[in-house]
């Protein structure tokens, strides 16, 4: 490559960087979302139970949220967790967020704990800003799908269908 050209392209980007208009992110400090989240190990049994949940900003670049959700048909099923996210890069309509969470599931008559950590994202639809779909991935550890209540280590994907969709006020 041309040196001249590597040095223009340097100087264009330093140029770009200095006088750029900041990104305007998401605020979500101080909001509330209700909406709903299917990410812990009981979603994933024959009688998932999706938990209905509440996301709050605690400041203007963390969030927690809480989880909550039963099944009382045979064999039952329910979840209580909470998740804490730190968003580590915003843009205009997302952000991207570390994210880790506990959570005491049961299902199938038995019970266990589960822990997550991993990325995320939440974006907004332009014109829609009250309105915010997840996606998440990463680690989980529990001790539900286990008889003996070993640790079992697992990697997660999920999409709004599980990771979530809420209405912010």
């Amino acid at each position: 490559m041309n040196p001249s050209f590597r040095k223009s392209g340097l100087l264009l980007l330093l140029l770009w960087t200095f006088f750029a208009n900041p990104v305007s992110a998401k605020e979500l400090f101080g909001r509330v979302g209700v909406g709903y989240n299917a990410q812990f190990a009981n979603s994933s049994q024959a009688n998932g139970t999706p938990g209905v949940s509440i996301k709050y900003g605690i400041a203007p670049r963390s969030m927690i949220e809480v989880i909550a959700g039963f099944y009382s048909g045979s064999g039952g099923s329910g979840v209580f967790a909470a998740k804490y996210m730190q968003t580590v890069h915003s843009e205009s309509y997302a952000n991207f967020y570390f994210l880790g969470g506990a959570g005491y599931v049961i299902a199938n008559q038995r019970k266990g704990a589960e822990f997550l950590g991993g990325l995320g994202t939440e974006f907004f639809i332009p014109g829609v800003d009250h309105v915010g779909i997840s996606f998440e991935a990463g680690m989980s550890a529990e001790t539900l799908s286990s008889a003996s209540g070993s640790l079992v280590l697992k990697t997660f994907g999920v999409s709004f269908l599980n990771a979530g969709m809420h209405f912010y006020f």
